[in-house]
């Protein structure tokens, strides 16, 4: 094997504690902000590396999500504003369970 082919294995626990703080999401969104700030304050991270494509991956889906929360919030009527909520729920936790299966099995998620 020569120098090239070494292969330096990556510290994922980062992006682990990460996907645990945006999946505790029903605790007033608080852990999915701090997620956030955390994410956004990581600028030593290699940007072609595993954990640079799940932390994007995680900004995604947490700047995708407030939309749609702002949305349904500003709908006239409650019957309008919960499909858009669950829809945002679901949404989000989709994205939370394929990120987080995809960094258990060191997956690039772009």
């Amino acid at each position: 094997m020569t120098e090239a082919e070494v292969y330096t294995a990556e510290d994922l626990s980062l992006g682990h504690f990460l996907y645990a703080l945006m999946s505790a999401f029903p605790l007033f969104f608080l852990p999915v902000f701090f997620s956030l700030v955390i994410n956004i304050s990581q600028t030593n991270v290699a940007s072609q590396s595993l954990l640079a494509t799940h932390l994007r991956w995680q900004r995604n889906s947490i700047t995708g999500l407030m939309p749609l929360l702002i949305i349904g919030y500003f709908m006239p009527q409650l019957w309008l504003s919960i499909p858009v909520f669950t829809f945002a729920l679901i949404w989000f936790s989709y994205r939370i369970f394929k990120g987080w299966l995809g960094l258990n099995d060191n997956l690039s998620m772009y």
